[in-house]
């Protein structure tokens, strides 16, 4: 049984209690969201150590991060390095979006050192095997795409990316709409470029049963992926992506009626006064199933400063009810990142999920700002590198600059406000 079955019959799981504890929750209030599909545990049952971590309404705003080779850089010690950063960075989630090199062995390392659920996108594995084998892209058949996904649960994988949504009808609607970008993502392009040689339907969606069967069986978490997401900021809430959301509604309900646990993926590219629309778009298309969002980006021209531009929609996002926020990185448009970008990406993320909670009203996350305002106020030091979100970063840049009196720091060094007035106001 699914942890949606198991609470839908009341029943109370091992990582039920496990994620009530860490959100400060009270179980059978979780155990009601789940059963209604607005709070989802991803849990494969062959992932060993795996700590629990609840996405959806309600619970803190989550990040993901994303890690993997590419075709074009191989380097299995540089990923598992990556691995450790978002641990320690605090992600919640990892992704392993391999393309290149051995993805098996990539996988199956990641899932071995990952106390974090892991997540993939099989139909990259797919492509990738079929072009090795000397094929073209459209030679992949549509048993190929299930035999990856079918791998990817059994190594353990927590929540897989299919974009069950891109339909043909919603490739029409790109079509005679026109976008500056066309598709952006990499699912998405792959399937549409195999839909439109064959002229059939994409095989995710007409196999969709197929595919709840093989989730089911290990309580993968499907997260039904944006193959249409904008790309840019022209591209944003267009017909295009509409549609194809209009399509997650619908599976989204036949994913609960299999007791499959669902999340659903949102837009890239987003202006920022669209976002909050987009938020309730997807809750309202959806029933208010957890909100995946990539960023969102509020600006095309941030080169080398995207992870900034997405901390800001993702904050933007959070507030008005996303659940889980995927990271991007400083490198994000330019080239595959490097151990130091992916931990500002993770970093910048969890600052927008944290000004999220705060602005959700958390009580949790305003009780720390309150505590690192206090401790700023009594040049408690330590305390305050304590409670930063980056204390590694912070630590660092006080010991570089050492203040020639202790107590303050090299900004305001002998003028610091709070010391001045600090015996004044508390005598």
């Amino acid at each position: 049984m699914t942890q949606l079955a198991k609470a839908r019959a009341g029943v109370t799981t091992p990582e039920m209690k496990a994620v009530a504890e860490k959100e400060q929750v009270d179980v059978q209030w979780l155990k009601e969201k789940i059963a209604a599909g607005r709070i989802v545990i991803p849990a494969n049952v062959k992932h060993e150590g795996r700590e629990d971590c609840g996405i959806g309404e309600g619970l803190s705003v989550k990040v993901n991060a994303n890690i993997g080779t590419s075709s074009d850089k191989v380097d299995l010690d540089e990923e598992l390095a990556k691995l450790e950063v978002c641990i320690e960075a605090g992600a919640d989630t990892i992704m392993d979006l391999s393309t290149g090199g051995d993805i098996d062995l990539c996988r199956k390392k990641i899932m071995e050192r990952s106390p974090l659920p892991v997540g993939t996108v099989p139909i990259y594995q797919a492509v990738v095997e079929t072009l090795n084998q000397g094929e073209g892209l459209v030679q992949l058949t549509v048993d190929k795409i299930f035999e990856g996904i079918e791998k990817h649960v059994a190594d353990g994988v927590d929540f897989i990316t299919v974009h069950c949504g891109l339909t043909l009808a919603a490739l029409e609607q790109l079509k005679e709409q026109g976008r500056v970008t066309d598709i952006v993502s990499r699912g998405g392009a792959f399937l549409t470029t195999w839909m439109l040689h064959h002229e059939l339907e994409n095989p995710l969606y007409v196999h969709f049963d197929r595919l709840l069967t093989i989730a089911k069986k290990n309580d993968v978490t499907l997260s039904l992926g944006d193959g249409l997401r904008p790309g840019c900021l022209a591209d944003a809430t267009d017909r295009a992506q509409i549609h194809e959301l209009m399509t997650l509604g619908q599976l989204t309900k036949r994913a609960w009626e299999a007791d499959v646990q669902v999340m659903i993926e949102g837009p890239g590219h987003v202006p920022l006064n669209q976002i909050k629309a987009n938020v309730l778009l997807e809750k309202q298309i959806c029933n208010h199933a957890p909100f995946y969002v990539l960023g969102p980006l509020v600006t095309d021209i941030a080169a080398g400063y995207d992870h900034v531009a997405c901390a800001i929609g993702g904050a933007v996002a959070g507030e008005a009810g996303a659940d889980f926020l995927c990271y991007v990185t400083p490198t994000e448009h330019l080239c595959l990142p490097g151990i130091e970008d992916v931990r500002e990406g993770v970093i910048v993320t969890k600052i927008a999920a944290h000004a999220a909670d705060i602005a959700r009203g958390r009580e949790s996350a305003i009780e720390r700002d309150r505590k690192m305002s206090e401790a700023r106020k009594n040049l408690d030091w330590d305390t305050m590198l304590e409670l930063a979100i980056d204390p590694k970063k912070a630590s660092r840049l006080r010991a570089e600059n050492p203040p020639d009196e202790d107590d303050v720091c090299t900004m305001c060094g002998k003028f610091c406000a709070i010391k001045q007035v600090q015996a004044y106001l508390n005598p």
